[in-house]
């Protein structure tokens, strides 16, 4: 579909300038969103995020499952902190292993890391002093045959570690992958119900109508938290739980919105037109209606992203989300905010950040995307 607008300016000495955009719709919706330099700054970042998240073990600095590779001798450094590892019987159980297993799983090991201070060759053996000798303890002196270990090798923990010694870049890295598909499923799960519903009801009015408004007002009356909390606790703790939870309390916003829509346009000359020529009620909904819906419904749930984010959040901070040893956002404030009154505070406030840049981005997103979206052009 090709549009052509033309718009007018009159200035003081009544030359006429005239504006020219041609194209099709979503060329100039998507040069309109282009424009706005904090919305497609916010798509950049998203994209980058779910880059990250995709990509998953292949990019974080710890490639075991959920990041969980734990060194207690090394726990609580600051960012930046390195340490020489004597790597133990350096062969991994995944050789030849698929590349996406290795993206969506990570690399099961067969192997030991050692943190040293210092070590030393001597003959066929390996001498070495462990990460958490004392100084001067003869007994953290010890040995290993040269034929089963590695030459030790530098690591460097770019965010530091947490209290069990684990790399906590890779926490955060992979904890996007939870707050990304929490928000994607649940948005997907409102999408379906509330779409089915406000286009029910808004389409069939009366008695389907009032049925409609009636369940989405008894969803709309009960605090959205202790309703996730309510069902969280029907279906169990767990990753898949959360996203039902949260995917069965957003759909009603999405309803409403779809409702209010289509109670305009059933009244269109081109609503009734199809209704005359026969077609049925399915066609007529799907096919002519609701692609004129869609505008509202992508910017609604550009806000119901977010809104899921800090729900998934909220939900593993009280311990009713992911459990461990999966990492998510939440769940890491939850184990590091006793910290914030100490020398290590980023523990809680990094993820805490990651949090709120994210639901920000979607916001600004979503904002950039209505404005876009609107059909009216502006005189300016």
């Amino acid at each position: 579909m090709k549009c052509q607008i033309t718009i007018c300016f009159l200035p003081v000495f009544l030359k006429k300038k005239v504006v020219t955009v041609t194209g099709s719709l979503s060329s100039i919706a998507w040069k309109k969103f282009r424009q706005n330099k904090l919305g497609f700054g916010s798509l950049v970042f998203i994209g980058f995020t779910v880059v990250v998240a995709c990509l998953g073990y292949l990019v974080t600095p710890d490639q075991t499952p959920f990041a969980n590779d734990q060194y207690l001798e090394v726990g609580l450094k600051k960012p930046g902190f390195s340490v020489l590892m004597l790597p133990v019987n350096d062969r991994y159980l995944h050789e030849n292993q698929a590349f996406y297993k290795t993206m969506l799983w990570g690399t099961v090991k067969n192997r030991e890391n050692i943190p040293i201070r210092a070590f030393t060759v001597n003959n066929s053996s390996v001498w070495y002093i462990e990460y958490g000798a004392l100084p001067g303890d003869p007994a953290m002196v010890k040995s290993l045959p040269l034929h089963l270990v590695r030459m030790p090798v530098k690591k460097t923990f770019w965010l530091g570690t947490d209290r069990f010694g684990r790399d906590y870049l890779s926490q955060l890295m992979i904890g996007t992958r939870v707050s990304l598909s929490v928000g994607l499923i649940s948005v997907l799960i409102s999408l379906v119900i509330g779409i089915f519903m406000g286009a029910v009801g808004g389409y069939y009015r009366g008695w389907v109508d009032n049925l409609v408004v009636w369940i989405i007002n008894v969803i709309w009356s009960i605090p959205t938290l202790l309703l996730v909390i309510a069902i969280t606790f029907a279906l169990g703790k767990g990753f898949w739980q959360v996203f039902i939870a949260v995917g069965l309390t957003m759909w009603v916003e999405v309803a409403r919105v779809v409702r209010g829509q289509i109670l305009g346009i059933r009244e269109k000359e081109y609503v009734e037109a199809a209704r005359a020529l026969g077609f049925s009620d399915f066609r007529i909904i799907f096919h002519h209606i609701l692609p004129n819906v869609m505008a509202a419904v992508i910017v609604i749930s550009a806000a119901n992203f977010a809104s899921a984010i800090l729900m998934e959040a909220g939900l593993s901070f009280l311990g009713l989300g992911v459990q461990p040893p999966v990492p998510s956002w939440g769940s890491m404030i939850k184990e590091n905010y006793g910290y914030i009154v100490l020398d290590y505070a980023y523990l809680a406030v990094l993820p805490g950040i990651a949090i709120m840049l994210m639901v920000l981005a979607f916001m600004l997103m979503g904002n950039a995307l209505r404005d876009a979206l609107d059909v009216r052009m502006s005189d300016s």
